[in-house]
């Protein structure tokens, strides 16, 4: 039977109690030669295994082995399935599938003993209270939906990585007006603020110079300065140096998933529920942070600035198509306000249109370029006096509202006898959305359409008119009885 270490380990336990050889040896379990071996070594028997220097069976690589190794030299991210497909279509009867682990075996144990230096991760040492780091991730996987339709989002996620005390807020880009809120939503939330704020060289808060240096942008640096930081970012391709946030972000997701396995719905009616939903679960998380916690804040100095408004403002001139270019996207606005100057508000998710103070209108923001949103009722009015612009007109599809306005005016161009005359009544009939509920002729039009009838507007106008209310002819005159206010008169005295 071999001997064990436990087996070594007691016989050197007994020697050392009562120094007799015999004894010793049988209370361990082992022969008095064995044992007399391992207490004149001293070694533990796994100590004193050789290694195996020999093969049990022949190695099928060897001999293209040193072209293998030429290759790993030349190129040393070559994966050993890749070099394994090679071989067996050069040599499709020397090798077969099951040695592609053998070869992956031995290629590994070459680089680990003579293969290229590998790059080299440094722990960093965090300080209480020193540093902010803020990172984006996307959200989209957690298959979140408002009111049913997909929210495809990203999370800001600051960290204080000595605590690990964390926040997010929603945004859809890694904009500065992104980082301006989440950064704000989380200082303000502490009431107290780090030396450094760091992050990674997103385009938000840095910019490429020509030297292939990075230098923080002037939004960027006013922003951190008007906080009372110093900004801080991490090396070109060295993330462990923002490894606690990077972490972070997969570990909060992890978390996230949990907890909406265990709301069994991932539908939020609005933004605000979802995000004050994210906010109530990091609130129980950072409770049972808050020793270290507490060390940062009493490194942090206090939060005395004016929190900073979270858009930015521009103006626009409204264009003869009711329509102001913001962002190189377009937008339209209510037909009044044609050649007028609106001042308008950039959120990270909105915008908002003003005019002499007043706001006119909200709508989502668009992201990237070129894209447009145009709101029919802000052209309905002009386009109902002139049904021939609707047929080129450069923004038409947004003048669906819904997929049943689309099958609706699908079904007025396919009616005989209808030409241009599906574009003039389909224009009455978004006219009558535009006028009464546009709710409210979607039912009208999905019941028509059920139907197989070409829906028309008088037809549609007849199911969401408002009923007329019948007139009486004859109404018996009302008469007053003053005698009840007689009665109060003595009342009246003796309350006097």
């Amino acid at each position: 039977m071999k001997t064990t270490d436990a087996q070594v380990r007691r016989l050197m336990e007994e020697m050392s109690r009562h120094g007799q050889k015999g004894r010793a040896a049988m209370r361990s379990g082992m022969s008095r030669n064995t044992a007399a071996k391992y207490l004149e070594s001293g070694k533990l028997p796994s100590e004193a295994m050789a290694l195996r220097t020999w093969r049990t069976r022949s190695d099928p690589f060897s001999e293209d082995w040193p072209g293998i190794v030429a290759m790993l030299r030349d190129a040393p991210t070559l994966e050993a399935k890749t070099i394994f497909e090679d071989l067996v279509i050069r040599k499709p009867d020397g090798y077969e599938e099951g040695q592609l682990r053998t070869l992956q075996r031995r290629i590994r144990a070459w680089r680990a003993s003579d293969g290229p230096e590998k790059e080299v991760f440094f722990a960093q040492e965090h300080r209480p209270g020193e540093a902010m780091q803020t990172d984006f991730t996307w959200a989209t996987e957690l298959g979140i939906t408002i009111a049913g339709v997909a929210f495809p989002h990203m999370l800001c996620h600051p960290v204080l990585p000595y605590s690990n005390w964390e926040w997010v807020t929603v945004c859809h880009s890694e904009s500065m007006l992104a980082i301006r809120r989440g950064v704000q939503a989380a200082f303000f939330r502490l009431g107290r603020i780090t030396k450094f704020h760091q992050t990674d060289h997103s385009t938000a808060a840095t910019h490429d110079l020509p030297s292939g240096l990075s230098k923080f942008n002037k939004e960027y640096s006013d922003f951190i300065e008007h906080l009372g930081m110093k900004p801080r970012t991490i090396e070109v391709g060295a993330k462990e140096q923002n490894g606690d946030v990077e972490a972070g972000n997969g570990a909060l997701k992890r978390r996230l998933e949990q907890h909406l396995l265990m709301r069994r719905s991932r539908d939020f009616d609005t933004v605000d529920g979802y995000e004050n939903w994210l906010w109530a679960i990091l609130e129980k998380v950072n409770q049972r942070r808050t020793k270290r916690l507490n060390e940062e804040l009493d490194a942090m100095r206090p939060l005395v600035v004016a929190r900073l408004p979270e858009y930015r403002e521009e103006d626009a001139r409204v264009m003869t198509w009711s329509t102001i270019n913001v962002k190189r996207n377009v937008y339209s606005v209510p037909s009044r306000l044609i050649g007028e100057v609106v001042r308008v508000r950039l959120y990270e998710d909105r915008l908002e249109v003003y005019f002499r103070g007043q706001q006119q209108l909200a709508m989502d923001r668009l992201s990237g370029r070129s894209g447009h949103r145009i709101d029919y009722r802000h052209v309905i009015w002009s386009l109902v006096r002139k049904p021939g612009g609707f047929a080129r007109y450069k923004y038409r599809d947004d003048l669906f509202p819904t997929a049943i306005f689309r099958a609706a005016y699908d079904a007025l161009c396919e009616a005989p006898h209808k030409g241009i005359g599906a574009d003039v009544d389909y224009v009455r009939i978004l006219h009558l959305a535009a006028s009464t509920m546009e709710s409210e002729v979607e039912a009208a039009l999905e019941l028509l359409l059920a139907e197989g009838i070409v829906p028309t507007p008088d037809q549609v106008n007849a199911l969401v008119g408002p009923a007329r209310l019948a007139v009486p002819v004859d109404m018996p005159v009302l008469m007053v009885d003053l005698s009840a206010y007689d009665a109060l008169l003595p009342m009246a005295e003796v309350a006097s």
